[in-house]
């Protein structure tokens, strides 16, 4: 027995530090991509020399792009993990939810209509999180009773999404000049992102990572069903409720900083729960590490595909944002999934 706890314990040590490695290695792809400077240009400046537009390039811009795409991925892998095990749907996601259209929705409304601005990114965290909690709610009361089914949940979802969708159309309708200032939010994108966003990112997401910690023993009760929770002392409508409030707030943090990435918060858990297992301790930082990478190398892969399209469309502006590349290797990896199980089932 305790020679395969060893093994176990190696086991993940050895996964997580992979996923470490896969982090670090997305961070420095994020640093070397780019149009202005070469990678070793890029190298000198991290080794303390480098001339002063080197550094500003390398320390102002693309370092604090790097640790916002890398702490928005880790949040969204959370926020993902926390709701499919609360929620016992692994359908659930903070982008099938309703969740992340809300934030999006909160989002756009203190821009799209004068309440706030990148400049003040603590506004806007608070305003995605009103909207999040209104997403979800807005779920909540549309599935009623069905919630315990993850299909009519899914639909459910994907209806209260498109609804939160469709009044974010409306707020852009009503603030057409502030398209341009919104419109991240809506494709997801790192563009911009700058020290403040990062200042305020890290501690958030840290703070209610450690309280998806705290939830670690609920949330596995809670994966087993509410009528196994309840029998083991467990007050299932309150452990629900935390961890919707952990996870809106992630999602808030997120969408906040970066906008509405696709898939990330669907996917990831369930490659953590494929990686880690169903034991939550574990699975909550694996989901971390992987989306954190997850979206570090989408970003360091949108930058260099914005370099070849600019080349080969011969526009110096053209700008692919992370959302488009998470979102269309979201949606192929699921099909892929899907075309899959189907084969199986036949």
């Amino acid at each position: 027995m305790r020679t395969m706890m060893r093994s176990t314990n190696r086991h993940i040590a050895l996964l997580l530090g992979t996923l470490g490695l896969l982090v670090l290695g997305a961070g420095a792809a994020g640093l070397v991509a780019g149009r202005a400077l070469e990678a070793g240009e890029v190298w000198q400046v991290l080794a303390g020399g480098g001339n002063a537009g080197a550094r500003h390039v390398v320390l102002q811009l693309r370092l604090p792009r790097a640790l916002v795409a890398l702490g928005a991925g880790a949040a969204l892998g959370l926020a993902g993990t926390v709701l499919q095990s609360a929620l016992r749907n692994p359908l659930a996601g903070p982008e099938v939810t309703g969740v992340s259209p809300g934030a999006v929705l909160g989002a756009v409304l203190a821009t799209g209509l004068g309440l706030a601005g990148w400049e003040h990114p603590a506004a806007v965290v608070v305003a995605a999180g009103v909207g999040g909690f209104a997403g979800a709610g807005l779920l909540w009361l549309l599935a009623g009773r069905e919630q315990g089914d993850p299909a009519r949940a899914a639909v459910y979802g994907v209806l209260a999404s498109a609804v939160l969708s469709g009044l974010t159309a409306v707020v852009l309708l009503v603030a057409p000049g502030e398209l341009g200032s919104v419109v991240q939010w809506l494709v997801g994108s790192t563009e911009g992102r700058g020290w403040a966003h990062w200042g305020l990112l890290w501690p958030w997401t840290l703070v209610w990572a450690v309280l998806a910690w705290l939830l670690c023993g609920p949330l596995t009760l809670l994966r087993c069903g509410t009528e196994q929770a309840a029998a083991a002392g467990l007050a299932p409508g309150r452990a629900r409720g935390a961890a919707l409030v952990c996870a809106v707030a992630l999602t808030a943090g997120a969408v906040s900083s970066v906008g509405a990435l696709g898939f990330v918060g669907l996917l990831v858990p369930h490659l953590a729960f494929a990686l880690f297992g169903a034991d939550l301790r574990t699975a909550l930082p694996g989901a971390a590490l992987l989306g954190a990478a997850v979206v570090g190398w989408a970003d360091a892969a949108a930058q260099w595909l914005s370099q070849v399209l600019a080349h080969v469309l011969e526009s110096d502006r053209l700008t692919l944002p992370v959302g488009a590349v998470t979102t269309g290797c979201g949606a192929l990896l699921l099909l892929v999934v899907a075309r899959r199980r189907g084969d199986t089932e036949q």
